[in-house]
């Protein structure tokens, strides 16, 4: 589909002025799927997150061309990773409201793939790109907990670790990091985001504090191997780190209600 949208001569002339216009094609295809999938019943949001992976996987390989080593390999799955968490999250804002979002969802898609081709030309933004990635994180385990319910658990926590997988092993990649040390550290991030997100479903808070507090684990993962990579001392970031995950669990506690 993707191919005839592109060999179409009238669309080649309309998106001329576009730079790279696959990449704001598929945030719109995307941006769409996902727009269905907040008013679908759950079977049908699994062909939506299908879509979303089908279309994203695919969009991916056509947006960012052929794989380079030194980039990695987890950043192909970016988009799909976006479009998932948009589908998820969306089906939390009422109906009327959630239909007015759909041209900033394309855009936020848009800049996720976007971001990805100005890593590869060297001149991407780390911080920017970290940020995304906790955005993603966040709202995928907000609609994934609310789709299970927090009770249903370990389900939403396999199901979350297994999603932020792909993500954790991009921001390792964007670190620096290939190959087996790559997966390593992608592990030891989803090890320690999962259990975070455990202790919140274990101290029942709100589905909504949950979701933050585990992306907020996952963010600060990624800054503490980023500091010790450059120098820090271990002492310096554990206490840095542990200060930021007991702000985050103070403010989740109290916003915890019995």
């Amino acid at each position: 589909m993707i191919g005839r949208i592109f060999g179409d001569r009238g669309t080649r002339q309309a998106l001329r002025r576009i730079d790279r216009p696959a990449a704001a094609l598929l945030a719109v295809a995307q941006a769409i799927v996902a727009a269905v999938g907040w008013f679908v019943e759950p079977v049908w949001l699994a062909v939506a997150v299908a879509a979303q992976m089908a279309l994203g996987g695919i969009g991916a390989v056509r947006v960012l061309g052929p794989a380079r080593p030194e980039l990695g390999l987890a950043r192909y799955a970016m988009p799909a990773a976006a479009g998932i968490a948009v589908t998820l999250v969306g089906r939390l804002v009422p109906g009327g409201i959630s239909l007015l979002l759909v041209p900033v969802v394309a855009v936020l898609l848009w800049a996720v793939t976007y971001l990805e081709l100005r890593v590869e030309r060297g001149t991407g933004g780390r911080t920017i790109g970290d940020l995304l990635v906790f955005a993603i994180v966040t709202g995928a385990t907000w609609g994934l907990l609310e789709l299970f319910g927090p009770r249903a658990w370990p389900t939403p926590l396999i199901v979350v670790a297994l999603f932020a997988l792909p993500l954790a092993l991009r921001a390792a990649e964007a670190r620096g990091a290939l190959g087996a040390e790559a997966v390593g550290q992608a592990l030891l991030q989803v090890l320690a985001t999962g259990q975070v997100a455990a202790a919140t479903i274990l101290l029942e808070m709100p589905v909504y504090a949950m979701a933050v507090l585990t992306g907020f684990a996952f963010y600060v993962w990624g800054g503490a191997v980023e500091a010790l990579r450059g120098g820090a001392s271990g002492r310096s970031v554990a206490l840095e780190s542990g200060a930021l995950a007991l702000v985050g669990l103070l403010a989740g506690l109290l916003l915890h209600r019995p």
